[in-house]
């Protein structure tokens, strides 16, 4: 297991991540169809996690209404985790509660409530990364960056970040952030996958430029990318694409890297999932990738992915086949600027 850097801060992550979407779900709620796990099962996940090195987990206060949070902290209760070992991550912006009109957003109000019930139901005195979990229209960026801004001053929180924001919308707020003095957003945690690759067109030469962290969630595109589905649709039984299908994917995209991969899979004596996953954990803009299981087999097979190590010819395989189409005005960057960046690298 490796540890990178978050961004430009000082915090090391494990290259995995634990998600903990699967953790709760009961009734017949969406959670209900990623995941039901109880208390017991999750403490035997996140131990077997730890053993493994894994020391980032992440989880939201939407998820399960809360659940995920109550047993995420309760298992680091229950397997006595010193709290100085485990980076732990949780997010703001659904709605929470009774579904009050101010039960949402990104508000002062709301943020400064959701993060009190989150350290209850965590059962820690801080938080390391608060995430925003999506962009809030209705709130003006400045009332949400001084609140999280009061957060990391108060020591309620460490690190701030947000999830599913824009290009611009990122770039917007390090400016406010830098205008004011306020607390920088330390990363973005956001969909990539070998069969999802739009976040390569504005979002990672942003966080690059900037230095931002990058987590991925969903790195196996909600399981379609396991090696479990074929392009007629069959699937396990149980299988979560079955109940849920998202996040939307080109499946004919999908199902042509899944053939590459595959034939890369069966020639190393791995799965098709370990070679998604490990495509994602050599793209250098990934500080982390967020892995949820529902059983422990699963768990260990997408932990394995740490210990391959594509080579050139592999790796062009697979850039070559889920290449995404020229678009504008990237394709016009490319012929602009090939002079310049050749005089960067002379022969």
């Amino acid at each position: 297991m490796r540890y990178n850097k978050l961004g430009n801060t000082g915090l090391f992550v494990s290259e995995l991540c634990l998600g903990t979407m699967t953790f709760g779900g009961e009734g017949e709620s969406m959670w209900a169809k990623i995941g039901q796990l109880g208390q017991s099962e999750a403490d035997k996940l996140v131990g077997s996690a730890l053993d493994a090195g894994i020391n980032f987990i992440d989880t939201a206060n939407v998820y399960s209404e809360g659940r995920s949070e109550i047993i995420t902290g309760q298992a680091l209760k229950n397997l006595q985790v010193p709290r100085e070992n485990v980076v732990v991550a949780t997010k703001v912006f659904g709605e929470t509660g009774t579904a009050g009109v101010n039960s949402r957003g990104s508000s002062r109000y709301h943020i400064m409530n959701s993060v009190k019930e989150s350290l209850q139901r965590l059962q820690l005195d801080h938080i390391d990364l608060y995430q925003l979990h999506g962009f809030d229209p209705a709130t003006p960026i400045e009332e949400t960056l001084y609140a999280l801004d009061n957060l990391v001053r108060h020591g309620h929180v460490r690190y701030i970040g947000v999830s599913n924001w824009a290009a611009w919308q990122i770039m917007k707020a390090l400016g406010i952030s830098q205008r004011l003095g306020l607390e920088r957003f330390a990363s973005l945690q956001a969909y990539y996958t070998i069969a999802g690759r739009d976040l390569e067109r504005e979002l990672a030469p942003m966080l690059q430029s900037e230095g931002l962290g990058l987590m991925v969630w969903s790195p196996l595109a909600g399981g379609l990318l396991s090696g479990k589905y074929s392009r007629e649709g069959e699937g396990e039984a149980g299988s979560r694409r079955l109940n849920f299908d998202f996040p939307p994917v080109n499946k004919d995209r999908a199902f042509d890297c899944v053939d590459v991969m595959r034939a890369i899979a069966d020639a190393r004596g791995v799965s098709v999932a370990q070679i998604a996953l490990a495509w994602l954990l050599h793209q250098p803009v990934v500080s982390s990738v967020i892995i949820g299981a529902k059983r422990q087999e699963q768990l260990s097979d997408n932990i394995a992915a740490t210990e391959i190590h594509l080579n050139e010819d592999e790796l062009n395989q697979l850039n070559a086949v889920s290449a995404l189409p020229p678009e504008y005005p990237g394709w016009m960057l490319e012929r602009q600027g090939e002079y310049r960046r050749n005089q960067l690298t002379p022969s």
